[in-house]
């Protein structure tokens, strides 16, 4: 099933201080999805919220948001948590921002019955299913494409995430096994831009003074290879440079040879499945416990079919990724 666009979601702010929170304008008298996002400033999650509006809206539900006004904060989400619990939703679909220090508060929630869907970062817990990709392929295929385009020997820096990811330690964990596949690339640096493209730009401004010749960058998600690129066009340098989550500003970079390629861990499909399973779950139909999607390599012989805007581009088929 292809899922239609939704209306347009409504902002509203939340009487908490710490706390961003919105609500979709969808069915007014359907199940109400709490969804939980990291932050406001990675378009990732932001695209994870289009699709649980889409996917809501297209089912018959609601979707009310709650993120942390400061990125990644644990204590905000721990907060929103409490905050959505009083307001009794129907299924909530959670990305929590630290998989270690939120598992008591997944408990919180399940304990009391409300039936959980996790997406992109894994968190144990009983629920209905985690979806996702293999985040370690996606720093495999990332850093191989660009070690391969070196022909196996070169200098490059490696701009990591939050050390508290899940996703940024399995995406550092692909980097290395690719590292092993080619012994004559040496690592000059390997520092964290936070996932932050504002702190990964600093970031490589430093590795730019320290390092007079750099060959190329992997940046564990776009918004770091964003922030990359223009710290070396400020510096008059250029590097080959590899990112991930497909974004559509990092697409258009590989379209104008800016970038090399990115790799589609795609938040967009992850919360459209994710959202869907949910429904699905509540209408009483078997959910697998695990659902894994593919993550394409986006490079210049294929990025076309990225430059779709996020809102207008259709949810997957359940039939495709889910099989019998």
């Amino acid at each position: 099933m292809h899922i239609p666009l939704s209306r347009a979601w409504l902002a509203i702010l939340s009487a908490a201080a710490i706390s961003s929170f919105s609500e979709a304008a969808c069915a007014s008298d359907g199940p109400l999805i709490a969804v939980f996002t990291k932050n406001n400033t990675n378009p990732a999650y932001q695209n994870a919220r289009i699709a649980a509006d889409k996917v809501a809206g297209a089912m018959g539900a609601r979707t009310r948001h709650y993120v942390p006004a400061k990125p990644d904060d644990v204590e905000q989400q721990k907060q929103l948590v409490d905050q959505a619990l009083k307001e009794k939703p129907d299924l909530v679909m959670f990305v929590p921002v630290d998989d270690v220090a939120m598992v008591d508060t997944l408990k919180k929630i399940t304990d009391t019955g409300i039936p959980v869907v996790t997406a992109v970062s894994e968190i144990k817990g009983k629920v209905v299913t985690f979806v996702g990709s293999d985040d370690a392929e996606v720093g495999y295929k990332a850093a191989r494409d660009l070690f391969s385009k070196l022909n196996g020997s070169g200098k490059v820096v490696v701009l990591e995430g939050l050390a508290a990811s899940t996703t940024s330690r399995d995406r550092s964990r692909g980097i290395q096994r690719a590292l092993t596949e080619f012994p004559k690339i040496e690592v000059l640096d390997s520092i964290s831009g936070q996932y932050d493209r504002a702190v990964a730009k600093g970031v490589m401004a430093e590795m730019l003074k320290k390092h007079p010749h750099i060959d190329g960058i992997v940046a564990a998600n776009d918004p770091m290879a964003l922030g990359a690129l223009e710290a070396m066009r400020e510096a008059g340098r250029k590097s080959l440079i590899v990112g991930a989550n497909g974004a559509l500003e990092a697409v258009k970079r590989i379209e104008a040879g800016e970038m090399l390629s990115s790799v589609d861990f795609s938040s967009f499909r992850i919360a459209c499945v994710a959202t869907e399973a949910a429904l699905r779950s509540r209408r009483g139909e078997q959910v697998p416990p695990r659902i894994m999607l593919v993550a394409d390599l986006i490079n210049a012989t294929n990025y076309q079919a990225w430059l779709k805007p996020v809102p207008e581009r259709d949810c997957p088929n359940w039939a495709d990724v889910v099989k019998p």
